[in-house]
């Protein structure tokens, strides 16, 4: 007799050995989904992705990808900026005065641009550090989601991904340069501007011209969309300069280059460093150099300087300094900005307006 126990029959050995596969594969399945979760592959297909995977755990993020949110952000403020003016009902705001004495205006076209512009950028890119210029209402939060396509433009001339850590990169905002000019209804003086700074230095520059729809943008050694123009006069140059201190500049500029200078009075630092490029807007004024004498923000002129240093030219401060984007948000020693010039030489002819510039 057989002894006592349970005999299972070749059926009953069968279900036991699928159930014990079961559950195997529902631990295993689990370790594999908690590991994959670290390294940013789970998550919702579709709805989860909001940029690239690497920025997700503040890791690295791809400066071609940061170019093309940028160029996508600035044309989408540009939009708000636009719609706003358009509609003429601009809810015109002062913040309080400049050290001018003039005052410091916001607008509704600037609000419904930064809160465009930030949510695209840090929803692309969660863990940058991103400073703008106006206020961000984090209780009006907007989800603003990319489709992680690169233009073809882009893709041209930056053939290949160029990856920086993420904690190294600030990117600077300016959602409306030129709000005094946008509430006089100087259309052509106004731009939406993105800027890209790795370890301080500017990187990548966006200036988008909302009411021509033209935009500009560069990549230091990597490419652009824009040139300089052939010739620049070094000896009688057109100096563009803010429309708010111009006889200040001229006085010094005068004296500096002679009688034949020309002094260019314009609103927005965008407008300006175009002026010293080879811009396809029937809009766009033409100077060689661009000199500002008092403290400006450094949102006004972080993507100009990318743009300026990514085709070869120089922003500094009036005594000659690189400009570093970290830090305060402004600087106090003025710029003066060329291209295809000898800045260093310039900047040795400028000893009065340096002087002035630190008034």
């Amino acid at each position: 007799m057989a002894p006592m126990g349970i005999r299972l029959s070749p059926l009953g050995v069968a279900v036991f050995c699928l159930l014990g596969l079961g559950v195997l594969y529902h631990l295993y399945s689990g370790f594999l989904a908690g590991r994959f979760s670290l390294f940013g592959l789970g998550g919702e297909p579709g709805g989860g992705a909001v940029g690239p995977v690497a920025a997700a755990d503040g890791g690295a993020v791809d400066l071609r990808e940061m170019l093309a949110v940028s160029v996508l952000a600035a044309i989408r403020g540009g939009g708000e900026v636009r719609r706003v003016r358009e509609s003429n009902v601009l809810h015109e705001k002062t913040k309080g005065k400049t050290r001018e004495g003039a005052d410091d205006k916001m607008t509704r076209g600037d609000v419904l641009s930064n809160r465009k512009m930030f949510y695209l950028l840090k929803t692309a890119f969660p863990s940058v550090q991103i400073n703008t210029e106006e206020h961000v209402d984090t209780t009006d939060k907007e989800v603003i989601l990319w489709d992680h396509k690169i233009p073809e433009d882009i893709m041209k001339e930056i053939t290949a991904p160029k990856e920086v850590p993420a904690e190294s990169v600030t990117v600077w905002i300016d959602p409306l340069d030129a709000t005094q000019e946008y509430t006089e209804d100087l259309r052509q003086y106004v731009t939406t501007m993105v800027c890209v700074a790795v370890n301080g230095k500017p990187v990548l520059g966006v200036i988008h011209k909302p009411f021509s729809e033209y935009t500009a943008w560069a990549m230091v050694d990597g490419g652009s969309n824009v040139k300089p123009r052939s010739s620049y006069n070094e000896k009688t140059p057109r100096i563009i300069v803010s429309r708010s201190h111009s006889g200040m500049v001229k006085q010094v500029a005068l004296q500096t280059f002679g009688n034949q200078t020309t002094i260019i009075a314009a609103g927005g630092a965008g407008y300006k460093v175009l002026a010293l490029l080879d811009v396809l807007d029937k809009s766009q004024e033409k100077a060689d150099l661009y000199i500002h004498v008092t403290y400006i923000k450094k949102w006004d002129i972080c993507a100009g300087n990318a743009i300026l240093k990514a085709l070869g030219g120089h922003m500094t401060t009036l005594s000659g300094e690189e400009i570093s984007y970290t830090g305060s948000d402004g600087i106090e020693g003025g710029l003066l900005a060329s291209i295809r010039m000898n800045h260093q030489a310039l900047v040795r002819k400028l000893p009065d307006l340096e002087k002035t510039g630190h008034k």
